[in-house]
């Protein structure tokens, strides 16, 4: 009843948007796309003093990661409204990716962070091919058309060209870390070449701001009686009649991969 008074001095109100799992173009899977209708909704609905991003995701598509990130900078700047990011399980690779889009980064003692790089995995079966006498045939039209194929052995130019690949990638994320956190990282720490840091070391190399969690720490900035608005991706038709099953299960054995990478 107190907003339809006039002149009366409302109760803060933060918008959070839960970033949960793979960044990934997939159905299920954080991206553009699909965060863009709720990112804005945040940041418009109800006037927020704040917009709190709470974290877990163990990474993925870079380029998502750059276009979720890049929506969040840009209307946090249009609407003057400042980010925080809280980190839960884990904010590695795109997830820290996402987490530098706030202005500050909070984590849990026990938060895994960082992993500052870039990676391609794939598998040979070349080998096991060829102990059951199996032949590859395969003819192009291009000489790279056939870059990295998993059935033929491992060329050392492939792999040249794929670091090649890399590096910009790499590059774009060291940019993107060195211009979002500035002067708090610290010089003399090894930090864009993959390691990842729990809790207060994050803070000692300056990748993150403190230790805190959501609820009590926008309270101790805005006051007590400050209300919170949550947002999260919608599940699909198809998702709620259990159609998307494959997919799902898809995503769920990629994430858990992920997360395997980090002891989670």
């Amino acid at each position: 009843m107190k907003r339809f008074v006039p002149f009366m001095k409302s109760t803060p109100l933060v918008a959070v948007i839960r970033l949960s799992g793979v960044i990934s173009t997939g159905r299920g899977g954080l991206n553009d796309q699909t965060l863009a209708p709720m990112i804005e909704r945040a940041f418009a609905k109800g006037k927020p003093k704040a917009v709190a991003l709470v974290i877990n995701s163990p990474g993925g598509s870079p380029v998502q990661s750059s276009l979720i990130s890049a929506r969040i900078r840009r209307l946090s700047e249009e609407k003057e409204i400042p980010v925080y990011a809280f980190v839960e399980d884990v904010a590695a690779s795109g997830g820290y990716w996402l987490a530098c889009a706030a202005d500050q980064i909070f984590v849990d003692a026990t938060s895994i962070i960082g992993s500052i790089g870039v990676i391609s995995a794939s598998f040979g079966f070349d080998k096991v091919m060829a102990n059951y006498g199996v032949e590859r045939r395969i003819h192009t039209a291009g000489k790279s058309k056939s870059f990295m194929d998993p059935f033929s052995p491992q060329k050392a130019a492939d792999v040249k060209r794929i670091k090649s690949l890399q590096e910009p990638i790499h590059q774009a994320f060291i940019n993107h870390v060195q211009t979002r956190r500035g002067t708090r990282l610290d010089e003399n720490a090894e930090m864009f070449g993959g390691e990842i840091w729990v809790g207060q070391q994050a803070l000692d190399v300056g990748i993150a701001d403190g230790i805190a969690h959501v609820s009590p720490k926008m309270k101790e900035l805005f006051g007590d009686k400050t209300r919170f608005r949550t947002y999260g991706p919608k599940k699909s038709a198809l998702s709620r009649f259990g159609l998307s099953l494959v997919d799902e299960t898809l995503l769920g054995i990629e994430e858990r991969n992920l997360r395997a990478g980090f002891g989670l």
